[in-house]
C-alpha cells in the first residue's frame, strides 16, 4: 500500500500530517486510560494493603479540572461509611 513506507511518503507528503495527527490522537488516549487506571479512586490494584482506597481521596481532588484549590476546607459529599 502506498504510505506506509518511507519512500512513498517521500512522494506523497500530504500524508504526514495525517500521520502525525492519529499518532497524537492515539499516544493521548493511551495516557489518558493510564492515568485513569492509576490516578482515579475507584481503582484499587491492591485490595489487601488499601481495603478502602476511596476515603484516601476524601479531602483530595480527583476531578480532571476543578475550580477549587485547597480542598482540605470543603466539607466532602462522600458517606462515611463505619461499622
Amino acid at each position: 500500500m502506498q504510505g506506509l513506507s518511507l519512500a512513498s511518503l517521500k512522494k506523497n507528503p500530504a500524508l504526514i500530517p495525517l500521520y502525525v495527527c492519529i499518532g497524537v490522537g492515539g499516544a493521548a488516549a493511551v495516557f489518558y486510560t493510564l492515568r485513569l487506571a492509576l490516578r482515579s479512586p475507584e481503582v484499587t490494584w491492591n485490595r489487601k494493603s488499601n481495603p478502602e482506597p476511596w476515603e484516601e481521596y476524601r479531602n483530595k481532588q480527583h476531578k480532571f479540572y476543578s475550580p477549587i484549590r485547597d480542598y482540605s476546607k470543603v466539607e466532602s459529599p462522600a458517606p462515611k461509611y463505619t461499622e
